[in-house]
């Protein structure tokens, strides 16, 4: 049987990254890669109903061992990685038995305690992080291992009882498409848990209500010789409407339930300027005043300078999950974790996850662990221990809703 940490370090070598603002699913086409090997894989297992379709979705069964009542419960995690560093040539770098103190990355970069105190929590343990040129691809490729793990362990004879577990694997979550074309009624689970959080005994069942904002200027360039009442610079009107936003509502100024205005992108000149906005609060209410106030924002500069100078594309893509999670499927979590010596904890996501869309889709589907830290950036990290332990939790989760 192989062990979660190898599975999780041949996945991560497998270049995955998602690419925003491309009209296609997958997002790129290496994410098909993984897609193709995990379809491969769950077949050579034994696993039943085992499809991949052209979009990259994954999904399959272990069948159920037990005549008794469960439910269908599904797992899932998204094959793509972030686009904030690269994800190609992962080189992971492995520490057995951390003792404390600084990691030596390589090319420069240290993994310390000092910036991510949550190593000091993995002492005595396996860490797992990069050689500083790229991220490491724990999200979510730890919860993919994490899930193949359990999907080898349950699908071996002489197990604990289970109902029918359905696997699926998504492309495009850091894109936040990651279920555009996912079949809810095909699934056919009756609830579900993303596997796609971060420290070990997270627990997540809210998130952001989130929106997009893109927003193109229209600028008017001339000689600056004869610019005056003549020139509208769209770099500085971009810069003008960035002020009209609540200074301190940006991720680098917000924790816990607070929401923000996070510019993204900016492109600008004097001819034409383009910014792309994420629009997130957990409340629905402080959420569409959020929205009201960029729409208010916009109007504004298209009254001084001129109807059509600010044109604003917003849409909402996802939802706060909470009121769509029934409490029986976390306190299902909490025992399952607390059975195999995990210490629960629940956190809001500041984010999203394929989960929350789902959930209003007809899947309630809340976020567990996958036991990693410092996600979408160069320090990121794992412990082989933490992998092992959520994939404990899964079997565990699997044999509970057995009646």
């Amino acid at each position: 049987m192989e062990s979660v940490k190898d599975r999780f370090l041949r996945y991560v070598k497998i270049d995955t990254q998602s690419e925003q603002h491309m009209d296609k699913i997958p997002s790129t086409d290496k994410q098909l890669v993984l897609c193709r090997l995990l379809h491969d894989e769950l077949i050579a297992l034994g696993a039943e109903e085992v499809r991949l379709d052209e979009h990259g979705y994954v999904t399959a069964s272990i069948p159920a061992n037990t005549k008794r009542s469960a439910p269908v419960i599904g797992l899932l995690a998204h094959v793509d990685t972030a686009d904030a560093v690269s994800g190609a040539n992962v080189k992971p770098v492995l520490t057995p038995d951390y003792a404390g103190g600084d990691i030596d990355m390589g090319n420069g970069y240290t993994l310390s305690p000092a910036d991510s105190p949550a190593l000091l929590g993995h002492i005595g343990e396996e860490i797992i992080c990069t050689d500083g040129t790229t991220l490491l691809g724990a999200d979510d490729k730890a919860g993919v291992a994490e899930i193949m793990t359990l999907a080898e362990r349950l699908l071996q004879p002489g197990g604990g009882e289970h109902g029918k577990i359905r696997i699926g694997f998504t492309p495009d979550e850091e894109v936040g498409r990651g279920v555009d074309l996912f079949d809810v009624p095909a699934f056919g689970a009756d609830f579900g848990y993303t596997v796609d959080g971060g420290a070990l005994g997270e627990i997540n069942y809210e998130c952001f209500n989130a929106a997009g904002a893109q927003i193109h200027i229209r600028g008017r360039s001339t000689h600056t010789g004869s610019a005056k009442g003549r020139m509208i610079n769209a770099s500085l009107v971009a810069m003008e409407l960035h002020a009209l936003l609540p200074a301190l509502e940006n991720p680098a100024c917000t924790a816990d339930y607070e929401g923000f205005f996070h510019l993204e992108r900016l492109d600008a000149r004097v001819d034409s300027a383009y910014l792309y906005y994420l629009l997130r609060d957990h409340d629905m209410e402080k959420f569409t005043q959020k929205k009201a106030l960029m729409e208010k924002a916009c109007a504004f500069m298209n009254d001084k300078y001129g109807t059509g100078t600010v044109t604003l594309e917003m849409s909402d893509t996802y939802y706060n999950m909470k009121s769509k999670i029934p409490s029986f499927i976390v306190d299902a979590a909490v025992r399952a974790m607390e059975a195999v010596g995990i210490k629960p904890f629940f956190e809001p996501i500041r984010g999203g996850t394929d989960g929350s869309r789902l959930s209003y889709m007809g899947l309630p589907c809340p976020n567990l662990c996958t036991g990693g830290h410092n996600f979408h950036g160069r320090y990121e990290f794992i412990s082989t221990q933490a992998m092992e332990k959520v994939a404990d939790l899964l079997e565990a989760l699997a044999f509970s809703f057995v009646q």
